[in-house]
This record gives structure tokens, C-alpha cells and sequence, in this order.
């Protein structure tokens, strides 16, 4: 969409300090956790103990999501957020007060302490991370806003690992004062920031909590399950852990056995990874055209199993030198397509988990918000533990080699995908009309944003040009729309499934099918209802001469509906212009044949306008908005 960008939430209140805490937060963690190893090699532990502290820290991290993310998610709720980051970076420095205490003693028990109470803190901040979102950020701002979180997290990850690493490396026998001096200062640094996050209302200010984990973690756990799309989504955010998991767990060992390399090499594969994690997930909101497209998760799912695939292929056995320096390996035969295949599966992994965070946001009521992404916590705590054991057992008991793990990976990943897309066809319905939409066409908008609603029922009028006219608003409308079709054009082979996996309501008219009719002014009905936006096409038809024909009373009948149980419903008069004459339009029918497009990415455009009250609004006069935001262009 012209002048828009993801990037202009940079430099507005309402999100920068929002972002910079979050991601000094992801960069701090990192620091000290890198940091921690760095002691353990100043202090010159043996390889048992380096071993045993390398094993245990992880676990000790996890282990608070599953004793209290339950109880994170119902806090987040009842509390103001803005209230809860500024608590729960005060926490932050305290944590590394103590943290800072244990580097000056050089003592492992304290800074094992300081690590659980790390993750006891980052629970708290999990529910409110992305419950948050919805809140400060309009619905076509969601993938935008949550493309930018993902890119901002992997690289602080990154970096943070990174400047940790280097802390004992350059400070040398001062390393352990620089690390208690660094940590303490990123702490205060995020809680200066996070006092300039505006307030933000609380999901549920109400709601009572209950401390018994075990209960209340079941039922948080229950309530990502009750809305299809939702429940599926959490899994597929699940799984993402998952496979990332597993995928950076083998690294360190990767880079050493496989690509010949030492340490540094290591972090020089991670941070592929993380560059093509952060490419993609910003890449999102112009792939999307800034609306919730989940259409973009099947082919982020596809696009992480063919560069597993390929990464399998690139290198099966051992490296044929080792001790190579990151400027020796760039010279190794192969090692471009390795690079690819680093930075492809980072990218698509970015194009997986971007919209389905917005998906959750999006479908989510905001009462329930911070719970659901706490229980979805709790499985992806599990999914990450149950990724290290299989990681380990495989290895272990079966001898795979790394490579051979991301063979299986791959086929993994693949099954998972097409068992979700089974489950739910709305991803892969979605992932058809994007591609369908994206590649035939080049979408111009005017006025969506502004006009359209963020929330609560409405109607949508559009004049009726091609059979592609319902995917293409649906590709340019933030929020998912009803839309309201001829019965035979719903009926298409192939379309209909489209269609249905869509939930649009098939009409006919009074005397061609007075039951489907009857069907759909109720279906409408209920869907505003339930604040839904509804879309229609009051002409009733496909245009056969590339003029808007008469709108129908219809819309009036629905609009009196909702009158008449109290609903005052608005209506947004909407105009497709340059799809006469497509192939999908009835110019040239009289020869029984489609037009083939004139090119592909042919522009069109999509324009909007004032809603019009319900109670003012008529066939007569939104034919008249339609008409002149069309203009003379069919």
C-alpha cells in the first residue's frame, strides 16, 4: 500500500518503547546466558562440569513455563499492561542484581538461582508480549507490528549472544565485574524505557485468579483449543518451537563436524539464520498487503522443508578439513548453497510464525488474549523439551548423523504442515487465493484502512465485475469478511471449496430459490450479529457490459433485520476499478470464451468510502457512492 510501512511504527510512541524493551529484554537474557558460559571456561571447570552446567541451565530456564505461565497469563489479564512490563522489568533488574553477585563470586549456585528466577520472569512478560498488540495496533498494522517483534527478537538474540560470548574473551580477568556491570545496566535500561509505553487498558480487569497451577494451567491450556483456527494456530507456534529448537540445538556441533569450523563459525550459521529469520518475518507485511494472511503459513511451512531438504543434500557426511576459519570456509566448495539453505530456512520460518501470532491476535477476544498466549506457553515449554529429547535420543540410540536429523526434519515438518492444512482448509484455501491474487494482479488501495472498521459489524457493497471480485477484497479487507454470492458462482468446481472454507453465504433470488434465499438473509443476519463484516454485491450479478447495474433492494432487507432486533449496522460503499475485461469478467461471452489477461500483475485498484448509518442508507444512494468511487474505470 503506498506510503505505508511497518517501519513507521518506529517512530511512534505507542509501539517504539513497546519494541525496545521487549528486545533489550531478548538481548540481556542472551548476554547473561553466553556470559555464564563464558565463566565456566575463566574458571576452567572440567568437561564433566562444563557438560553438567551446559544441560542443567536450559532445563532450569524452562522450567518456570510450566510451573507458572498459567498464573502469568491470569495476571496479564487482570492488570493494566503497561503497569505489568514496568513490574516485570523492575524484576529484571533485581534478578540481575543477584545475577551480577554470583559473576563477582564466581559462584554457579547463585547464578543458577538467578537464571530460574530469568525464566520466572520472562513467563510473567511472555502473556503480555504479544497480548499487548492487539491493543496499540490497528488490524492492518498486525503483521506489520508482530513482523517486527520476531525480527527485533532474533537479532537481539543474536547480538546478545554475540557481545555475551565476547565479554570473557576481551575484558579477560576483569570479565567477571564487565558481565555484573552489563547485565545490571541492560536491566535498568529496559525498565527506563518501558515507564514511556503508554497505558494500556487491561483484557479482563475483573477476573478473578486462581493459584492452583495445576487446574488453572489445564483450563488456560483448554481455552487455546476452543476456536478451530486459534487452537491450530497455537500448534503451529508450537511446532515452529519445535523445529527451531532441534535446528539450533545441532549447530554448535554442525559448524564443527560438518562444515569443518571452529566456534566462531558457529555463530556466523546462527546468524544466517537469524538474517534470513528477520527478512522474512518483515517481508510479511508486503507479502500480505498488511491484512492477517494465513495464507502465507502453508508457504512458509513448504519453504522450511525444502531448504532442510536441500541442507541434507549440501552436506551429508563430515567435512573434509576442520579448524577453518569463517573466511576459509566462504572459499570451500558448496558453501554458497549451504548459505542458502541457513538463510532460506530462517526466511520461511519467518513467513510460518509471523501470521499465525497475528491470527491469534486477530481471533482472539482481548478478555482472553493474555491467557491463551500463556497456555500456548506452557505447550510450546513442552514442544522445546520434548525437541531436546528427541534430539538427544535419535543421536544417541539410533546414530543418526545431524544431517540425517534435518532429513527427517523435513519430512517431519511436511507431514505436520499438510495434517494442520487437513484439519483446518482455511490455511490452504488462504495460501490459494494469495497466490491466485499476488501473481495475477498488482492491488492498489484508497480508503481501506480509514473506512473499513477495526472492530464490531458491518456491511461492505462493492460493484460485481469478475468471479475473482470476493478473493480480492478479501486480500485487501484487514479483517475476514463474509461474503454473500450467487449460488452458482459459489457452486464452481474447485471455487466452491474456496469458497466454502471462506464461509461465504450462497443467495438466489426469490423466485429462483426462495429456500437458499431465505438461508441467506439469515446467515447474514446472524454473522452482524456476532460483528462480522458482511460483504455484498448489490447488483446481483456479474456486470455484462462493464456498467454497474442497479443495486437490489437486498441490502435494505438486511438492513431492516438488524434494525428491527437493535443492531444499527453501518455500510462502507467499496469499488473495484480495471477488472473489465480480465479473464475472469463476461466481456466477449457472447463468444463463449474467456479473455486471457492482458498480463500478469495486471494493477487494479479498490477504493472505499464514508460508511453511510443504516438508517440512512439505501439501494439507491450506495449506487451512487459505488458508482462515483468507480469513476469511468470498469
Amino acid at each position: 500500500m503506498p506510503g505505508h510501512s511497518q517501519f513507521n511504527l518506529l517512530t511512534q510512541r505507542r509501539f517504539l518503547p513497546y519494541f525496545i524493551v521487549q528486545a533489550l529484554g531478548a538481548f540481556n537474557d542472551n548476554v547473561y546466558r553466553q556470559a555464564l558460559i563464558g565463566l565456566l571456561a575463566y574458571m576452567a571447570v572440567s568437561q564433566s562440569e562444563m557438560g553438567l552446567y551446559s544441560n542443567l541451565a536450559p532445563a532450569i530456564f524452562i522450567l518456570p513455563y510450566f510451573l507458572f505461565s498459567a498464573s502469568a497469563g491470569q495476571i496479564a489479564e487482570r492488570l493494566e499492561k503497561q503497569k505489568l512490563i514496568v513490574i516485570t522489568t523492575m524484576m529484571e533488574i533485581a534478578i540481575m542484581s543477584l545475577a551480577a553477585v554470583g559473576f563477582l563470586l564466581q559462584s554457579m549456585p547463585i547464578l543458577m538461582v538467578a537464571l530460574f528466577c530469568t525464566g520466572v520472569q520472562s513467563t510473567l512478560f511472555g502473556p503480555v508480549k504479544y497480548s499487548i498488540l492487539p491493543s496499540v495496533l490497528k488490524p492492518e498494522e498486525l503483521t506489520g507490528g508482530n513482523g517486527l517483534v520476531e525480527m527485533g527478537t532474533s537479532i537481539a538474540i543474536l547480538l546478545g549472544m554475540i557481545c555475551g560470548g565476547l565479554i570473557f574473551q576481551i575484558a579477560g580477568a576483569h570479565g567477571p565485574q564487565v558481565a555484573a556491570i552489563f547485565i545490571i545496566a541492560l536491566a535498568i535500561a529496559g525498565n527506563t524505557v518501558a515507564r514511556r509505553i503508554p497505558t494500556v487498558d487491561a483484557g479482563n480487569p475483573t477476573l478473578k485468579v486462581d493459584w492452583n497451577i495445576v487446574r488453572v494451567s489445564w483450563q488456560i491450556w483448554q481455552l487455546t483449543r476452543q476456536r478451530l483456527a486459534v487452537r491450530n494456530a497455537v500448534l503451529g507456534v508450537s511446532w515452529f518451537w519445535f523445529v527451531g529448537t532441534i535446528l539450533t540445538a545441532q549447530l554448535p556441533v554442525y559448524a564443527q563436524s560438518n562444515l569443518g569450523g571452529t566456534q566462531n563459525l558457529y555463530i556466523f550459521a546462527l546468524a544466517l539464520f537469524s538474517i534470513g529469520a528477520g527478512v522474512g518475518s518483515m517481508s510479511c507485511e508486503k507479502l500480505s498487503g498488511r491484512t492477517v494472511e494465513i495464507g502465507l503459513v502453508p508457504l512458509g511451512a513448504f519453504g522450511i522443508s525444502a531448504f532442510l531438504l536441500d541442507l541434507y543434500f549440501a552436506r551429508p557426511g563430515q567435512a573434509l578439513a576442520q579448524g577453518m576459519s569463517i573466511t576459509q570456509f566462504l572459499h570451500q566448495p558448496g558453501t554458497a548453497r549451504i548459505i542458502l539453505d541457513l538463510v532460506g530456512v530462517g526466511l520461511f520460518t519467518g513467513f510460518f510464525v509471523v501470521p499465525l501470532f497475528a491470527l491469534i491476535q486477530s481471533r482472539t477476544p482481548k478478555s482472553e488474549l493474555a491467557r491463551v498466549i500463556a497456555g500456548m506457553n506452557i505447550q510450546n515449554a513442552f514442544f522445546i523439551v520434548l525437541a531436546a529429547v528427541i534430539g538427544i535420543a535419535v543421536q544417541r540410540y539410533l546414530g543418526w548423523t545431524i544431517p540425517q536429523l534435518f532429513l527427517a526434519l523435513a519430512i517431519a515438518n511436511t507431514l505436520v504442515a499438510l495434517w494442520i492444512f487437513t484439519i483446518v482448509p482455511e490455511f490452504m484455501m488462504r495460501f490459494l487465493s494469495w497466490l491466485l491474487v499476488r501473481t495475477l494482479y498488482r492491488l492498489k488501495l484508497h480508503g481501506i484502512e480509514k473506512h473499513v472498521p477495526d472492530e464490531g459489524a458491518a456491511v461492505l457493497v462493492c460493484n460485481h465485475v469478475s468471479y475473482m471480485d470476493a478473493l480480492i477484497l478479501s486480500a485487501c479487507i484487514p479483517r475476514p469478511a463474509r461474503f454473500v454470492m450467487y449460488y452458482k458462482i459459489f457452486n464452481i468446481p474447485v471455487m466452491r471449496w474456496i469458497f466454502k472454507t471462506a464461509k461465504a453465504i450462497p443467495i438466489a433470488g426469490a423466485r429462483e430459490n426462495p429456500q437458499v434465499m431465505q438461508s441467506a438473509f439469515d446467515a447474514v443476519d446472524a454473522a452482524l450479529a456476532e460483528g462480522e463484516l458482511v460483504c455484498i454485491f448489490p447488483e446481483g450479478a456479474l456486470t455484462k457490459d462493464g456498467e454497474i447495474a442497479s443495486f437490489k433492494s437486498g441490502v435494505e432487507k438486511i438492513l431492516q433485520r438488524a434494525a428491527a432486533r437493535g443492531q444499527e449496522v453501518p455500510v462502507v460503499p467499496m469499488a473495484l476499478q480495471n477488472m473489465w475485461g480480465s479473464m475472469w469478467s463476461k466481456r466477449d461471452s457472447r463468444l463463449h470464451r474467456m479473455r486471457m489477461p492482458r498480463r500478469l500483475r495486471a494493477p487494479i485498484e479498490v477504493l472505499a468510502s464514508d460508511a453511510i448509518a443504516g438508517n440512512t442508507a439505501s439501494a439507491e444512494l450506495l449506487e451512487q457512492r459505488v458508482r462515483h468511487l468507480r469513476g469511468g474505470c470498469a
